[in-house]
């Protein structure tokens, strides 16, 4: 059986952070983020870490299946769906290489179904050749339901992902046994901590965490992480993570990185599948301003650059503008 060591993100009455528990192994040690060993866990679910952009006219060229544009710091790939895990293992692949080589690390933040893609980095020749030790995963959001429920952005990533990297990586979770409010301060300070022990970095920009990479997904309307068009999360700019309350989808609760963190990042990989979101690709892609209210994707300008792994129906409305 694959192995990982999770870390939790909990809080007692003087709000200090320790890791719960290591839910997923049997044979080793978790250590907090102040490095204590703890006392190992046999539950394998039970524990737990206003732009206005530079529009350029890109450039498109045809490569196989793919259709490829660029302009600014953007790029974007349309691909037929089974194409996607090859090309973006082969995207998280050089970026991990590339900050392991430059700073002895690399944080990756992960949200919803865009780890399913990840698939191709759990077989040859990917799994024997990332250096997964090295590896930091955090959560761009959760939902405040039990790391046991479908829901859960956690379980997701589990199954498809975590549960199958050989060796242990550092991973990160959202604690689910505190209320969303407490839960998102604690993970906050989970990761200040980790910024200044720099294990993340930090923007000389802002200040603010600089993951190394995000791999986000995009709903319908445009939302991301746990970021909704109108709702008060979108604007808070003071805080790190927040809580979420009245999600227009259940649940209706939950833990999300704001949208400066997400902006100070140094990559974001947007992937995107389906014909139901053609809409809202096209109107984040395209040259102009669509109406007074922007879509939470439409405020996404990072500090470093962003890839875009559309599918043929996802970018279909983009490939056919006018």
């Amino acid at each position: 059986m694959a192995t990982s060591t999770p870390f939790s993100l909990s809080c007692t009455s003087q709000t200090r952070l320790l890791y719960k528990k290591n839910p997923m192994q049997l044979s080793h040690t978790t250590l907090s983020l102040f490095g204590h060993k703890s006392s190992l866990c046999n539950n394998p679910l039970r524990c737990n870490g206003v732009f206005t952009p530079v529009v350029m006219k890109p450039k498109r060229a045809h490569v196989g299946v793919s259709v490829k544009a660029q302009w600014n710091n953007r790029s974007i790939e349309v691909l037929d769906k089974q194409h996607i895990p090859v090309s973006l293992a082969k995207y998280v692949f050089d970026l991990s290489e590339k900050f392991i080589k430059e700073k002895g690390s690399f944080t990756i933040v992960l949200s919803g179904d865009s780890v399913k893609y990840l698939k191709m980095l759990v077989e040859p020749p990917y799994i024997n050749t990332i250096q997964w030790s090295k590896w930091h995963v955090f959560w761009a959001d959760e939902k405040a339901v039990p790391k046991t429920h479908l829901d859960s952005n956690y379980k997701h990533a589990y199954d498809r992902f975590i549960s199958k990297v050989p060796i242990p990586m550092n991973v990160y979770t959202i604690d689910d046994a505190l209320s969303a409010d407490i839960a998102a301060d604690v993970y906050e300070i989970g990761i200040k901590i980790k910024v200044d022990s720099k294990v993340i970095a930090s923007s000389q920009n802002t200040r603010l965490p600089k993951f190394d990479l995000m791999l986000l997904d995009m709903g319908p309307e445009g939302q991301l992480a746990g970021l909704f068009r109108g709702n008060p999360a979108l604007t808070e700019t003071r805080k790190w993570v927040t809580a979420v309350k009245n999600a227009p989808s259940p649940p209706a609760e939950r833990i999300t990185l704001t949208l400066p963190v997400i902006n100070a990042s140094s990559n974001i990989a947007m992937v995107v599948t389906g014909a139901g979101k053609a809409n809202a690709v096209l109107n984040a892609l395209a040259e102009g301003q669509q109406g007074d209210e922007k879509m939470p994707v439409q405020l996404v300008s990072p500090e470093g650059e962003m890839k875009w792994f559309l599918d043929k129906g996802a970018g279909s409305m983009y490939l056919n503008r006018s």
